[in-house]
């Protein structure tokens, strides 16, 4: 089924991969995408026994996600030596890091939002691209839409390049992968995933939003400044109304800043709608809560019939 260089490259059978999703991002989320035959991934945050945990579950067919701002070298030497995957956002292409996770055994990836950082990730030594356009919900690293972009680092490299933003139905993907992509990225679908750890009030309010609900914003830039991010343009509206300095607080007690970066889970008590509520223009495609395993093979189903009907 849809079988592409990416798949051939990781040895998923759907060339589907779970986006990264801090916070939300979870080991039950990231191993049923995993079993459903796509490719799990979770956010560097998790700990040894985690990625063991993921590791026993899926045979070592999951990736780890590390943002450049807050990246521990420990955790990207741990990861490289469980994980099938490791890839890198939010900050130019770095060879070291590269070298490192080649020499801990895993394949090394890096989210782009241009063609000239996709160009340097191919010269650092990335074994493949993810190409992410504006469309894409969380933070935001390009300021093209998808298409554009993916065309134009298609036309600059030869390594395998994912599609990532705004891609949360069949024919979404299909159209990416017609448009040369070798697989595609997919968060906020997965967001109302059963398995998904993200609160209840923020799966409904994904449920009840269009894609022009969303909008992108530096609102929630308390810890991490000058990093554009895709919201619901609700919480931006709730956060600003708020008067006190926090909105909430963690399942450790922790007071959650009012504009803080991390978007609430089910433990999270006080101001769900205030918090960061991200999410991406596919925000049309969800429509309900489903498991993981149903969303992968309504994308990838789907994605085939339609390619067969227009090739």
């Amino acid at each position: 089924m849809l079988r592409t260089a990416f798949t051939d490259l990781v040895g998923c059978t759907v060339p589907l991969q779970l986006a990264g999703m801090g916070g939300v991002g979870s080991v039950e989320l990231a191993a049923a995408v995993s079993r459903a035959g796509g490719f799990g991934m979770i956010p560097g945050a998790h700990a040894p026994d985690e990625l063991e945990r993921l590791r026993e579950q899926t045979n070592g067919m999951f990736g780890v996600n590390f943002l450049i701002p807050f990246v521990d070298w420990d955790a990207v030497e741990i990861a490289a030596g469980t994980a099938k995957l490791v890839e890198f956002f939010y900050g130019w292409p770095d060879p070291t890091l590269v070298e490192a996770v080649r020499r801990g055994g895993a394949l090394a990836s890096w989210q782009v939002g241009s063609k000239e950082e996709a160009l340097a990730a191919v010269d650092a030594g990335c074994d493949l691209v993810v190409v992410q356009g504006r469309e894409a919900g969380g933070h935001v690293r390009g300021s093209l839409g998808l298409l554009t972009v993916l065309a134009q680092v298609l036309d600059a490299v030869e390594i395998p390049v994912l599609a990532a933003g705004g891609i949360g139905t069949a024919r979404a993907m299909a159209a990416a992968l017609a448009a040369g992509a070798a697989g595609v990225r997919v968060g906020t679908r997965f967001v109302a995933a059963r398995e998904s750890p993200a609160h209840p009030a923020y799966v409904e309010a994904l449920i009840a939003a269009t894609a022009g609900d969303t909008v992108v914003t530096e609102a929630f830039s308390t810890g991490w400044p000058d990093a554009p991010h895709r919201v619901l343009r609700s919480c931006i509206e709730a956060a600003t109304a708020i008067g006190t300095d926090s909105v909430g607080h963690t399942a450790d007690g922790w007071a959650i800043p009012r504009l803080h970066p991390s978007p609430p889970v089910q433990s999270t008590t006080g101001q769900i709608e205030a918090m960061a509520l991200y999410a991406g223009e596919s925000v049309d495609g969800v429509t309900e809560v489903q498991p993981a395993e149903q969303i992968v093979r309504e994308l990838a189903e789907g994605a085939e019939e339609l390619l067969d009907h227009w090739c």
